[in-house]
């Protein structure tokens, strides 16, 4: 348990009991997301699908269309960031109480190459969970047809809490 009262931690625990209230935290946190992935218009246009999702973490994927291509054929940085600030954003409302939902209030990302085909990957963690901001990182990678995977972008972001308006 974090000093913030959010347990985001890996580590695997021995006792039965710990290990299946975390097996039910982790069913209820890829639950929330993929009810509230579904509501996202602009993400289901995109053709973003929900991989896992654990409390403290999220991978999505979105592969390769022409809705997500920039004039030169490769994927567009709009489409690269806004699949890495979802993934973050969904990591952070894993450790978001019920009743509220998180807003993205900045983001950094360094895009590291670009690529044509295949599918792209976001991996999104959280770093520092507070009662006001929630602080994530995430990670893009680009798979090909072959699945060679290859880094394509990284990000931190910083996210609060907001209620739940739905």
């Amino acid at each position: 348990m974090s000093s913030t009262g959010c347990d985001v931690s890996t580590a695997p625990s021995s006792d039965p009991s710990s290990l299946a209230a975390a097996a039910h935290q982790d069913r209820a946190a890829h639950e929330r997301v993929a009810l509230s992935l579904a509501r996202q218009g602009m993400m289901n246009h995109l053709g973003v699908r929900l991989l896992s999702a654990t409390v403290g973490q999220v991978e999505l994927s979105v592969p390769y269309s022409d809705k997500v291509t920039q004039q030169q054929g490769g994927f567009h940085g709009g489409a690269i960031g806004a699949l890495a600030d979802i993934a973050a954003g969904y990591a952070a409302l894993t450790v978001s109480p019920e009743g509220m939902e998180v807003t993205t209030v900045e983001y950094k990302i360094n895009f590291l190459s670009n690529f044509q085909g295949g599918e792209i990957r976001a991996s999104g963690r959280v770093i520092k969970a507070g009662k006001r901001i929630i602080v994530t990182s995430a990670e893009v990678v680009h798979i090909d047809d072959s699945g060679k995977r290859s880094d394509c972008a990284v990000m931190q972001s910083t996210l609060v809490p907001v209620p739940k308006t739905y």
